[in-house]
C-alpha cells in the first residue's frame, strides 16, 4: 500500500482529539512528515506528543517542505491556504466550515483544478456507517417528511474527556487577521448583517453543516427555504425546505450550553417507513452513531429493527478515502464542488430570513 506523505496545519482540538492519532493509526496510509500551527506551543507539543520529524509556524514553510497532502484544521478562514496548497501541487483535506461564501469556494475549486489534485471536505457524518445504511433505506422510501434535531451543548463539556493541551501564545496580528477574514468572507456571502443573523450564519456553517450536506446526500437540494426563524439572540434557527416532491424538512439547531446530553438525529419519514438516524457529538471517540428503521411489511405486519453498525469510525474512514482518491484516482465523495452546493444554501437560508 502507497503511504501518502501529509502534512497537518492547525494543531488545535480537532487535530488531538481526532486526525492526529486517527492518522497515527492508518500508518499503512500516511506518514505525517509536519505540523503546523501559528501557536509555537501547540505545533511544537502535538510534534513531540505524536513523533512528527518537523514543526513550523508558517504554513509556506510546511508547503516548502516533502508532503504531498495537506489537512487544514486551522481556524477560519481557511481559503488562502487552499488555494496556496493547491499552487504548490498538494493534494487538500479542509475541515468544516471549508468556507463561507461561493467567491471562496470557487477560488479553491479553481486552484484545485489548476493543480490536478484531489480536493476533499471534511463530511465526516457521510462516511458513518449508520449514514450510509440510513441512506440505503432512504433510497427505496417515498420520503414525505425530514426532521433535523440539533441540541448542542458547549464543546468544553465533552472535550474535558481528552487531554487537549491549548497555548496562550497566540500572535496578536493572527487573532486580528482570522477575525478580518470571517468578516469579509461573511460581507462578501450576506453582506452586513445584524449580529444575531451573523452568529446564526456562522453556527449553520461550522456546526449544523453537517446535517445539511447529509440532508443533500439523500434528498438533494430545496427547491425552496419557505421559513426560519433566528432566536435566542442568534443561538438557536429553525427553518423549512421543501423538495421537488412536495416534502418538507424542518430543521432546528439550538445551544444548549449546560446540558451534557448531545442530541443530533435525522429522521426520514414516509407514508410506511421511517428511518432514523443518531449521532454522537465530534468530540467522542468510540461512540456509535445509531440508525432505527420502522415500517409495515409485505404481510402488514409492523416492525421496528435497529441493524448492527461497524466500529469503523467515520473520521478514520473518510481518511481511508482521501488516500484511496491519491492513490487510486477514486473521485471524492466529498470534494469542494459538493461542499459549495451546501455553502450556496446556508446562505439562501439567512437570505430567506433577510426578505
Amino acid at each position: 500500500m502507497t503511504r501518502v506523505k501529509i502534512g497537518v496545519i492547525g494543531c488545535g482540538a480537532i487535530a488531538q482529539v481526532h486526525h492526529m492519532p486517527n492518522l497515527k493509526e492508518l500508518q499503512d496510509e500516511f506518514e505525517v512528515t509536519a505540523v503546523c500551527d501559528v501557536s509555537a506551543g501547540a505545533s511544537r507539543y502535538v510534534a513531540e506528543r505524536f513523533h512528527v520529524p518537523r514543526h513550523f509556524t508558517d504554513y509556506r514553510d510546511l508547503l516548502a517542505s516533502d508532503v504531498e497532502a495537506v489537512l487544514l484544521c486551522q481556524t477560519d478562514p481557511k481559503k488562502n491556504v487552499a488555494v496556496d496548497a493547491f499552487d504548490a501541487g498538494k493534494h487538500v483535506f479542509v475541515e468544516k466550515p471549508v468556507c463561507f461564501s461561493l467567491e471562496e469556494c470557487d477560488e479553491m475549486i479553481a486552484a484545485c483544478a489548476r493543480a490536478g489534485t484531489v480536493s476533499q471536505a471534511g463530511y465526516m457524518k457521510v462516511y458513518d456507517p449508520a449514514f450510509e445504511r440510513a441512506k440505503r433505506e432512504a433510497a427505496g422510501m417515498d420520503v414525505r417528511f425530514v426532521q433535523i434535531n440539533h441540541l448542542h451543548p458547549n464543546n468544553d463539556l465533552h472535550l474535558k474527556q481528552f487531554d487537549v493541551r491549548r497555548f496562550d501564545d497566540l500572535p496578536e496580528d493572527a487573532i486580528q487577521s482570522s477575525i478580518a477574514g470571517r468578516a469579509a468572507a461573511r460581507r462578501q456571502a450576506i453582506g452586513d448583517v445584524p449580529s444575531h443573523v451573523e452568529r446564526a450564519f456562522f453556527l449553520l456553517a461550522g456546526s449544523m453543516i453537517h446535517d445539511l450536506y447529509g440532508l443533500r446526500e439523500i434528498m438533494g437540494l430545496p427547491v425552496e427555504v419557505t421559513h426560519i426563524e433566528i432566536w435566542q439572540e442568534g443561538r438557536a434557527v429553525t427553518f423549512t425546505l421543501v423538495y421537488e416532491n412536495g416534502a418538507r424538512c424542518v430543521g432546528t439547531w439550538i445551544d444548549l450550553p449546560h446540558l451534557w446530553d448531545f442530541k443530533e438525529t435525522l429522521e426520514l419519514y414516509g407514508d410506511d417507513k421511517r428511518v432514523i438516524v443518531a449521532y454522537p457529538t465530534g468530540f467522542s471517540r468510540g461512540i456509535l452513531s445509531t440508525v432505527s428503521i420502522q415500517g409495515i411489511d409485505s404481510e402488514g405486519t409492523t416492525y421496528r429493527s435497529e441493524p448492527y453498525i461497524d466500529w469503523d469510525s467515520a473520521f478514520v474512514r473518510e481518511l481511508r478515502h482521501f488516500q484511496d482518491c491519491i492513490v487510486n484516482g477514486r473521485q471524492s465523495r466529498t470534494s469542494l464542488e459538493h461542499a459549495r452546493k451546501d455553502v450556496g444554501l446556508i446562505i439562501d437560508i439567512i437570505k430567506a430570513h433577510q426578505g
